[in-house]
């Protein structure tokens, strides 16, 4: 079929972006891993007479594939402008919308599943959202909406007691505001479910073959054309690699190809089949036949289990995935090798896959290791066979398969055959082991690196496949069983935390009330960036990066790029017109490049497809420069920084130091993190013909910031610059500064085209060029007594700050001031600075340093309790601030609430039965431990600078009564557009319905400041308050002569006797400071307190770990809107738990980032959630806030860290070499666990250092 030129992926056509403006189904990465873009596709099965339905990513799907299918996106379920679906409304209602960039996808999952099974059981839902990413939630109340329809309901539950809250006795030790729960959503307004609601291009040809013998000839006259089922692995390599087919041939569909034969001797399955349907298949097999007949069927089972997404498992055929091999050959060694002998002939395929069944004397294990729990490539995976002479151990027949080890999958055959023979004992065990590990051969730099840790994995899985076999498991300890249990995919109990009752209904503040966009994000009709309509002449922008860390450049030619079909201008430095180099910040490099990712041109052209292929054909030729400085190990050797130190200091340290007991000094290494928003990075940049005016629409967190960029680059006035921001997809610190960058950068393309530009960053890019949180390296110094007390510290804090100022200094602040979390340290000294390296510059993220930093407190207070033989919950206790006191930078606090938090922590959590039941479990269980930790937190809201909490809104109230809110705050995802209605219906008194907030621009409110810090509301909400105060101050003459009068009526009064009905608020802001010469001020206006606590468990052989439980409790003071509010705790937490456990950014030596996409870089999933969860708001009072509330967005980061050192406790329980470090990665954990396994990998003779680059380096 024809296509356009420059896609043919369904996202573009289907869902028709740029023709029919259906924007619902949101394209994040286009490599089909985060789920955003989902869709589903139906089918009609001639054979079943059925319809089948599954979601599938539209961003891989191409068109052709879907001939004879229907597809339906969001658009097609629901709709604001016509009647929502129960799905869309439901998780609106149950507050599973923050950014909403990922609830289209969410809706299509759940409703494919409901078409499916209208009835779905609490498993089905956490199945069917497992191929669904989202950053914001924390996914408990999407998986909640989605339980709603379950036909056992969970809903209202008191602390996981399964009682409703209401029914509890008037004897209970709970408050009473806490048995009265207002619950977060009425279920009594929801809409009950109606299960009935319902080729050949510029460069490539697309075949589908109408029968076998059709295919066969395809193959043999297109030898090297792929087949293609579900284009699963082929997209991304055509996507992010470059390849290139220029024909097709696409199979599906053939019935040749889709069958289940079952026979006496096993199962024949058509090599058509997705793998969901071979999972249905095997399912319905192992259901029906004895269990040791199926050992082959039940492992494949449990792979397939956590295997990519329930979208992923829909697209691909197991056979098309990888390539096309013969048929009718036993799947052994030389076929899963790729070995030449197995190699096809060009006419042939795989027309099916045969599956034996077992017999009584032959056990099949499958078993996989991946960076979490689902959804996730194998770090290591393993397939084991083995086979016994009847009534005995002894070994008849043994194959073992590695994955991820190799470029293919790898066969221990030498290792087998030795065995053959063998009695299965503990002696063989050893052996296997050993010439294992001879056998498979993994080079020092290999790709992926985590070189001993697959090594270890290699043996530990073979470890458990030999306690699997039943023949020996009688003799097995007891305390080894465990070792052959996986962790369960559990979905999380209802969070039952209370709202007060006392708060009068008819009043918006205190109540949950829906974010105001959540329904449009759920039927897709929220606007962002992307989804604005196509403006005429408008062209696509694609960067050109450099790859080189640090080099001259000698000579750039574009020429093979300007002759690209489509392509308009290459942008360069040459063509800024104004400062290239603003406050530091380098728009396109010139004659030199700093890092990997800069900007050093753009293409501009008539489609991204064409602007991207010809910033590929740019060729740039560069001369190395050293220093090429990529740690901060290096940084500190070449004593390169971007700021003077920073540093506070009470009491006298080193003469503490003289009267001590004990003194320990230590590091710890904490690396960073990717914002990972789901938007990315995306601007519109339009100029105007009048004035030199430009007009930018973009997701910002500091439009203003934009603002100054773009008019410094285009060397003109600020009032030509209008940037408006109505929302964006997530953002987390990640668009304070590099918007402002990225709109110069586009500013200038449009300047010089004179045409509208459309400038959205691909995922890879984004993570490229953008970067994330500081990596951070912490150097300690304590004295305590032996009793546990501590009474001096000096602590040294490096941050990786990449190449550019950025926010750098700023975070080396935050990390200072906030360096001794909720601890009374009478000699305290503390400095911190930002290195200045060769890597894309490290910018703001959700916490601002105060994640990484802390960790490093909460490292040297588990020390101190290790070295006095105390637990570190009663050493944090003895160390914590108790009364009324001042910081070490001498401003005054009350601890109070830090106390109480605490307090009600340890009780309501059962902390201490659940240290002894940990104690029990670790006794009973050699390979799996538990452990738990308590962390308390002090986190400063807002900025020691004065001006930066200074805020101004417009009130407008039209005649007909309704009213306009503008002021300079972004939504991020936060709902502060949600409680700025809040405040304004209750201070105006007036329906919230009557009131409406468009946008945030630069037009409208000036010199707004940046959306960060927890402060959105705070300050935000001042400045609305203050303007409706003058307003209703406006209209009470009016209304004291009317008190029986309708709004409306006062308002057509106050109009009639010229009464100004428009107002700007304004909030001058904290009047907080800090004197850095002096180390003092008056920094924050006040603090978030809490707790949290966390018990986890650990596979010591894999380095897995299960979250089994988590307690927050949360001071809030009143909280404005408790669902949102509880809505950003969780989803900071999780986020949190990311970043401790499990999100790991990899670099190359030379500075290269290597983790770009979902395939490389994971962040949490469904099943990272806790299997029981509770979030408590703690109230107290702070009446410098708005309502006596407080900023909680950024705080609950920190929470995540209770998961680290749960972690750290349960491998305290195990024999461990132990370096405290960030994240706990499962490579970390399972190499702090020491055993016979890890002894042998140790043994293992290294390669010199010298002679090899290692593929990966640690930055922080």
């Amino acid at each position: 079929m024809p296509s356009l030129p420059h896609s043919d992926e369904l996202i573009f056509f289907v869902n028709g972006r740029k023709v029919i403006r259906l924007t619902g189904t949101k394209y994040s990465r286009g490599g089909g891993g985060c789920g955003a873009c989902t869709v589903m596709v139906s089918r009609y099965n001639s054979t079943t007479k059925a319809i089948h339905h599954y979601p599938a990513t539209a961003c891989l799907v191409p068109i052709c594939s879907l001939y004879g299918a229907a597809v339906t996106t969001v658009e097609g379920v629901g709709s604001i402008k016509t009647r929502i679906h129960p799905v869309q409304e439901r998780l609106a209602k149950c507050h599973g919308t923050q950014c909403g960039f990922c609830s289209p996808g969410m809706v299509m999952s759940i409703y494919t599943l409901l078409r499916n099974h209208p009835e779905p059981t609490p498993e089905q839902i956490t199945k069917a959202l497992g191929g669904n990413l989202c950053r914001c939630t924390g996914y408990r109340p999407i998986v909640e909406s989605g339980k709603t329809f379950c036909v056992e309901s969970t809903v209202c539950e008191l602390k996981g007691s399964g009682k409703c809250c209401m029914d509890q006795e008037d004897g209970s030790l709970v408050n009473r505001w806490e048995k009265m729960c207002t619950k977060l959503y009425d279920e009594d307004e929801f809409q009950p479910l109606d299960p009935s609601q319902s080729k050949q291009g510029e460069r490539i040809t697309w075949i589908t073959p109408a029968t076998l013998n059709d295919l066969l000839e395809l193959k043999a006259n297109f030898p090297k054309a792929p087949l293609i089922m579900g284009n699963t692995e082929l997209g991304p390599s055509i996507k992010f690699k470059n390849e290139f087919h220029p024909v097709f041939i696409s199979p599906l569909g053939l019935p040749e190809l889709h069958f289940v034969n079952t026979t006496d001797d096993g199962v024949t399955i058509g090599a058509g089949y997705s793998l969901a349907q071979l999972n249905d298949a095997l399912h319905c097999i192992v259901s029906e036949q004895p269990k040791e007949k199926t050992e082959t069927h039940r492992a494949l089972l449990k792979h397939l289990r956590t295997l990519a997404g329930a979208q992923i498992r829909n697209m691909p055929a197991p056979s098309f995935h990888h390539t096309s091999h013969l048929s009718l050959i036993p799947l052994n060694g030389p076929f899963l090798e790729r070995s030449p002998e197995a190699d096809l002939k060009s006419e042939e395929i795989v027309s099916s896959v045969y599956i034996p069944y077992s017999t009584q004397w032959h056990f099949v294990f499958g078993l996989r290791m991946a960076q979490r729990q689902e959804n996730a490539f194998a770090i290591v995976n393993a397939g084991m066979s083995v086979k016994f002479e009847d009534d005995t151990n002894t070994i008849k027949e043994l194959q073992m398969f590695y994955g991820s080890v190799g470029p293919t999958t790898v066969s221990a055959s030498q290792t087998c055959k030795q065995l053959i023979g063998r009695q299965w004992d503990d002696q063989m065990l050893s052996d296997a082991c050993r010439w294992v590990l001879d056998e498979i051969y993994i080079p020092p730099a290999a790709e992926g690196g985590m070189v001993e840790y697959r090594q270890t994995l290699i043996i530990s899985l073979l470890f458990k496949f030999y306690l699997k076999d039943p023949q020996k498991f009688p003799n097995i300890p007891e305390k080894f069983v465990s070792a052959l249990e996986d962790f369960p995919i559990e979905t999380p109990p209802r969070n039952s935390d209370c709202v007060d009752p006392h708060q009068p209904l008819q009043d918006p503040v205190g109540h949950p009330v829906m974010h105001q966009s959540a329904i449009k994000h759920t039927t897709g009709e929220a606007v962002y960036t992307d989804d604005m309509p196509c403006i005429d002449q408008e062209l696509f922008l694609a960067p050109i990066t450099s790859t080189r860390a640090h080099a001259k450049i000698i000579s750039t030619d574009i020429s093979e790029a300007l002759a690209l079909p489509g392509v308009v201008d290459v942008i360069t430095a040459e063509d800024v017109p104004g400062d290239n180099n603003y406050q530091g910040e380098i728009f396109y490099a010139q004659n030199e490049v700093i890092c990997v990712g800069q900007v050093v041109g753009t293409v501009a052209a008539d489609t991204y497809a064409h602007a991207r292929e010809a910033a590929k054909k740019v060729k740039i030729t560069y001369e190395d420069i050293e220093p090429r400085i990529i740690t901060i190990e290096q940084a500190l050797e070449h004593n390169s920084f971007l700021f003077d130190e920073k540093k506070i200091e009470q009491g006298n340290v080193e003469q503490a130091f003289k009267y001590v007991d004990p003194i320990i000094e230590g590091e710890v290494h904490v690396e960073g993190q990717e914002h990972f928003y789901m938007e990315t990075s995306s601007i519109l940049a339009l100029p105007k013909e009048e004035d030199k005016e430009m007009v930018l629409h973009l997701g910002t967190q500091y439009p203003t910031h934009v603002q100054e960029y773009v008019a410094a680059a285009l060397n003109v006035p600020r009032n030509r610059i209008a940037c408006r921001m109505k929302r964006t997809g997530g953002a987390f610190g990640g668009k304070v500064a590099k918007p402002a960058v990225l709109g110069a950068v586009s500013a200038v393309a449009a300047n010089k085209t004179g045409r509208p530009i459309r400038f959205i960053l691909e995922r890879g890019d984004d993570m490229l060029i953008t970067a994330g949180r500081h990596p951070l390296l912490g150097k300690y110094k304590i004295g305590f007594m032996n009793n546990g007390v501590i009474k001096a510290a000096d602590v040294e804090y490096y941050v990786n700050g990449g190449c550019t100022p950025d926010e750098s200094e700023m975070v080396v602040e935050f990390i200072v001031l906030k360096s001794e979390n909720a601890y009374y340290i009478p000699n305290f000294r503390c400095r911190g600075r930002a290195c200045k390296t060769n890597l894309p510059s490290n910018t703001a993220f959700r916490g601002f340093g105060f994640p990484q930093g802390t960790v490093v407190v909460e490292a040297y207070i588990t020390a101190v309790a290790s070295q006095c033989n105390l637990p570190p919950e009663e050493v944090k206790e003895i160390n914590m601030y108790k009364r009324i006191s001042k910081t070490a930078f001498k401003q005054t606090f009350n601890p109070e609430p830090s106390r109480r938090c605490w307090k009600e922590c340890l009780e309501k959590s059962s902390f201490y039965a659940g240290k002894l039941a940990a104690e029990e479990f670790n006794k009973k269980n050699y390979w799996k431990k538990r452990g738990l930790a308590i962390v308390p937190m002090k986190f400063s809201i807002g900025i020691p600078t004065a001006y930066y909490n200074q805020v101004a809104a417009l009130v407008h109230i039209y005649l007909d009564g309704s009213v306009l809110v503008i002021h300079g705050g972004c939504e991020l995802r936060q709902g502060l557009y949600t409680k700025m209605i809040q405040v304004a219906s209750h201070e105006l008194n007036i329906p919230q319905s009557h009131i409406h907030l468009s946008e945030t621009s630069t037009v409208t409110v000036p010199n707004g400041v940046l959306t960060s810090e927890s402060m959105g509301t705070d300050i935000n909400g001042k400045a609305v308050q203050n303007a409706c105060q003058t307003l209703m101050a406006r209209l009470h003459p009016i209304i004291r002569k009317n008190r029986k009068g309708k709004w409306e009526d006062w308002i057509a009064k106050a109009f009639e006797e010229s009464i100004s009905l428009s107002v700007t608020g304004y909030f001058r802001g904290y009047q907080t400071n800090m004197d850095w010469e002096k180390g003092e001020g008056n920094a924050y206006p006040y603090y978030v307190y809490g707790a949290a606590c966390s018990e986890v468990e650990v596979d010591c052989l894999t380095g897995a770990h299960e979250l089994l439980r988590t307690d927050i409790f949360m001071d809030a003071a009143f909280s404005i809107n408790p669902a949102l509010d509880i809505g950003q705790i969780e989803g900071a937490f999780i986020q949190g738990i990311g970043f401790y456990t499990i999100e790991e950014l990899k670099y190359s030596p030379e500075g290269v980032l290597y983790s770009r996409s979902p395939d490389d870089y994971k962040i949490p999933t469904i099943t990272e959630i806790p299997e029981e969860f509770y979030v408590t708001l703690v109230r107290s009072q702070n009446p410098v806030a708005i309502y006596s509330s407080k900023g909680l967005g950024e705080a609950g980061m920190f929470w995540g860290s209770s998961v680290l050192f749960a972690i750290y406790d349960a491998v305290a329980a195990a024999p461990k070499t132990f370096v405290l470090s960030s994240p706990a990665a499962p490579e970390m954990i399972r190499m702090t666990c020491v055993d016979q396994f890890t002894d042998m990998i140790r043994e293992i003779p290294r390669d010199d250092p010298s002679t090899f680059t290692p593929w990966s380096i640690r930055v922080s």
